[in-house]
């Protein structure tokens, strides 16, 4: 159930495109709040809106933040006309238009409709967004060759691509360089209506060297063998492979996680790699400490997973370097690189499995 309360805002803390930060204050007690401009227009200090506390009443794991629904203090303004009609959050108050890569009055209609094969191009599907910074640093740093990294944002998490620092964080640091979002989810570089015209989208009209294919922040997951967000990564791997592309997934690895269920290889990555993956996709290991890499490698194997999918073992340390050169702080469940060092070092070995491909594919043109 939609629980509501109305707010007055005491400040702007962040401002990150249409994504402000807020701290609001309800009936004498503060608290933060997001605000997305393009959906309820702008907010100044001193005006009452109408928020969303649902999932902060509820003690889920948005970050803690309230969401404005509607600014009452302000008359909506008339906006300008823009191209576009594909509505995303629709049929519900606040759907949009936008201007999908796909639609007729796209610059990238052409491109799109003519669309052949992905050519091979390398795509990392990962499970948990904090799965992004390390395969984005990894392809970058190790390409060595002028490498355009493109994140697709799917809608099983997030739907506003604004509410994630760490895109922010990647596109500033030139990690990233083209955010598209697929689905539901809007706010990226480019729009798209599913996940395959995204991947083409990623070809043709951000002319991409490399894909990160991820769901945004929020995961949900219910304990049940497919109750869970993350289960898309299947459903992604067979979307690249029948356009043509190379599919390197990014398996969930952690060996601080209490939950024996997300012991060494996560049962998420288990069972979308054997249950719903129909095609093949290039597991990518990290190098660490022999008795884990084992346990890793057995568990793959003892699922069946590796009788589909090519396990390798890749160097993801480089990307580690780079993220931290940058003052980009990485965390996953509440849990820094320090505390859970394999689950970076497996999303950096699908960035550095995806920088020798784009090496390769750099020399065959050349």
């Amino acid at each position: 159930m939609l629980k509501k309360a109305i707010g007055t805002v005491t400040s702007i803390t962040t401002e990150r495109g249409d994504t402000l930060e807020l701290e609001v204050d309800i009936h004498g007690t503060g608290a933060r709040a997001i605000c997305y401009t393009s959906l309820t227009g702008q907010v100044e200090t001193g005006d009452r809106v109408l928020l969303n506390t649902t999932a902060v009443e509820l003690g889920l794991g948005t970050g803690g933040y309230h969401f404005v629904i509607a600014n009452l203090s302000r008359e909506p303004e008339d906006e300008p006309s823009t191209p576009g009609h594909i509505m995303k959050l629709r049929y519900t108050p606040l759907q949009n238009s936008v201007l999908s890569v796909e639609e007729e009055e796209s610059p990238h209609r052409a491109a799109i409709d003519s669309f052949k094969s992905l050519d091979g191009l390398p795509v990392m599907i990962g499970q948990l967004h904090s799965q992004i910074g390390p395969a984005a640093a990894a392809v970058k740093r190790l390409s060595h060759v002028p490498t355009k990294v493109a994140y697709v944002m799917t809608d099983s998490a997030a739907l506003p691509i604004g509410f994630s620092k760490l895109v922010s964080e990647l596109k500033s640091a030139g990690l990233i360089d083209v955010t598209i979002t697929a689905g539901q989810a809007f706010g990226g570089d480019l729009e798209a209506v599913n996940v395959y015209t995204a991947l083409i989208g990623a070809k043709e009209a951000a002319k991409a060297d490399a894909v990160i294919v991820c769901q945004g922040p929020g995961n949900v997951g219910t304990g049940t063998t497919y109750g869970y967000s993350a289960i898309e990564q299947g459903e992604i791997i067979n979307a690249v492979n029948t356009l043509g592309g190379r599919a390197i997934a990014i398996p969930r690895v952690s060996f601080a996680d209490p939950r024996p269920r997300h012991r060494g290889v996560s049962h998420h990555t288990i069972t979308a790699l054997t249950k719903i993956a129909l095609t093949p996709a290039m597991i990518a290991l990290p190098v660490i400490e022999e008795m884990k890499l084992n346990l890793l490698e057995e568990q793959l194997a003892h699922s069946g997973a590796t009788l589909k999918h090519r396990a390798r073992v890749f160097d993801g340390s480089a990307a580690i370097d780079e993220l931290k050169s940058k003052g980009i702080k990485l965390s996953t469940m509440g849990r820094s690189y320090e505390e859970d060092k394999e689950f970076f070092l497996a999303a950096a070995a699908a960035g550095t499995a995806a920088a020798q491909i784009v090496v390769e594919r750099a020399a065959r043109r050349s």
